[in-house]
């Protein structure tokens, strides 16, 4: 949390509104005053709605580059470039990925496979990243022949994917009265897998992005979707 700890106190210094001023002053306290160890947590979290509210909807889209360029989310790290790196090639899948039956996938994760009611059953499913019992980190679900996905991991192994955005708008939305953030327009990806190493094989280029956590649970929406559609799926997830 130490991370996040600093990254929440920098953000204090690009909060801006129009009126009232005292709004930003009150914010910005709550920011630099110190809070019980135990309750340090949920008390930055509350901070950080707080100022997600009070800013206005240019700097909460320029909220990723408060942070030096760098935003750490829901098990994904965006790295803002102005040129990054786009991928080559054909990229390799997720470690150790694989077809599954949902029923076979549920037994294989620690959390609950939910379904989009929005999408309904996925046209396939794929279990990626076991551990050395055969648990695995991560399960996707495809539909419309692959090119819309949601990747379901396990939020307590921190991070799962590295995207580069250049150039685009990382903005913060809700799903389900929580945070997310959207990533708007194809962006670079690759995945860290769970011992924290960077699959470069797996490089590849993402469609527009829908990023959030329920439960421990993180998500990621990915395909051909306008941010509305995309926040109707999530909201959608039974």
């Amino acid at each position: 949390m130490d991370d996040l700890e600093r990254e929440l106190r920098d953000l204090a210094g690009w909060l801006q509104t129009p009126e009232p001023p005292e709004v930003a002053a009150r914010v910005r306290a709550r920011l630099t005053a110190p809070a019980p160890a135990r309750r340090r947590w949920r008390y930055l979290v509350a901070v950080l709605i707080a100022l997600l509210v009070a800013v206005l909807p240019p700097a909460r889209a320029a909220i990723a580059d408060a942070v030096g360029g760098l935003l750490r989310f829901a098990g994904v790290t965006i790295a803002t470039s102005s040129e990054p790196a786009l991928p080559t090639g054909s990229p390799s899948p997720l470690p150790a990925q694989r077809p599954a039956a949902l029923v076979e996938a549920q037994r294989k994760v620690l959390f609950p496979i939910r379904l989009p009611a929005k999408l309904g059953s996925p046209e396939q499913v794929l279990v990626a990243d076991p551990d050395s019992t055969g648990t695995c980190r991560v399960a996707t679900l495809l539909y419309r022949g692959g090119a819309l996905r949601v990747d379901a991991f396990d939020g307590r192994l921190d991070p799962a994917f590295q995207k580069q955005a250049s150039g685009l708008e990382v903005q913060w939305v809700q799903v389900k009265g929580d945070f997310a953030i959207w990533i708007d327009g194809p962006h670079a990806v690759t995945y860290v897998d769970r011992t924290g190493a960077v699959r470069v094989e797996t490089a590849r280029l993402a469609a527009s992005t829908l990023i959030w956590q329920e439960a421990g649970v993180s998500y990621r929406l990915e395909g051909d979707l306008a941010m509305s559609e995309a926040i109707e799926v999530a909201n959608s997830l039974g």
